[in-house]
């Protein structure tokens, strides 16, 4: 556990937001200092499609289209569970009032860059939002760290802790901090923690229950970044990058192995 300090220089975490995010969000502002929150406008449905479409065809980008569409009904059916996790975990899931939050279009814009250049933060942490280029992460004007739903490099990309459990090496549902390169989650390791799903979780929840055991490593690598002392190390695991399963895949692995 890392004590509350004040700190001269404010954070900033750039989201597209999420009540995992604003669990962080709240948690570092509590126990380290001013979070500002630079929140994007999250890609549509359609530019997604698309964007995969080009990376892996559209038979794949369709049928990861289709466990997102249920990803998202699962969240409305299982709010109860949802509201267990949040009690039991003591997560605070809204942003407050008076919260400072800039409304950007993209987090890899130029209004992005300007508004954390305007509010000259001590570490940038980004947490569900777009790649940064590397001609912004050039521009940067402190450290900038993301918070991985994932152990790295061993599951880069998405559903870090679903693909994990699937891969049968449940010892690896965890997250990382890692600071950020031009690559999908490839940038040094600076802190990493596991942890266990419970009874009832779900791809709709995974989110949540990893950020509950998270944030401890999200306090001490920001107020490491804040004392100038950001320290890497090699995990020594092998590098793969994941995508959203497709429907057909997470259907029939949740039949065959009770994992959804």
């Amino acid at each position: 556990m890392v004590a509350s300090q004040p700190n001269p220089r404010p954070i900033v975490v750039v989201t597209g937001g999420g009540a995992h995010v604003w669990a962080m969000i709240n948690d570092l502002a509590d126990r380290v200092g001013p979070v500002s929150v630079v929140l994007e406008i999250p890609e549509s449905k359609k530019q997604l499609l698309r964007g995969r479409a080009r990376r892996q065809g559209w038979i794949s980008a369709i049928g990861q289209l289709g466990t997102m569409v249920l990803s998202r009904l699962g969240k409305r059916l299982n709010v109860k569970h949802a509201a267990r996790l949040i009690a039991e975990e003591k997560l605070e899931t809204e942003p407050r009032q008076g919260q400072v939050i800039v409304h950007v279009a993209s987090a890899n814009g130029p209004e992005c860059l300007q508004a954390i250049q305007t509010i000259k933060p001590g570490v940038v942490l980004l947490n569900g939002c777009r790649l940064i280029s590397r001609e912004m992460l050039a521009k940067m004007p402190c450290p900038v760290l993301n918070y991985h739903a994932g152990i790295t490099p061993k599951y880069r990309g998405m559903n870090g802790g679903y693909w994990a459990l699937t891969s049968g090496d449940p010892q690896n549902f965890g997250t990382t901090v890692h600071l950020v390169d031009a690559g999908v989650d490839t940038g040094g390791v600076l802190k990493q923690v596991r942890g266990k799903p419970k009874q009832g979780d779900t791809i709709s929840s995974y989110a949540l229950r990893q950020a509950a055991f998270s944030r401890d490593i999200c306090v001490e690598a920001v107020s490491d970044a804040l004392a100038g002392k950001l320290a890497t190390f090699d995990p020594g695991l092998p590098s793969k990058q994941w995508y959203h399963p497709t429907i057909w895949f997470y259907v029939w692995t949740g039949l065959r192995t009770g994992i959804w």
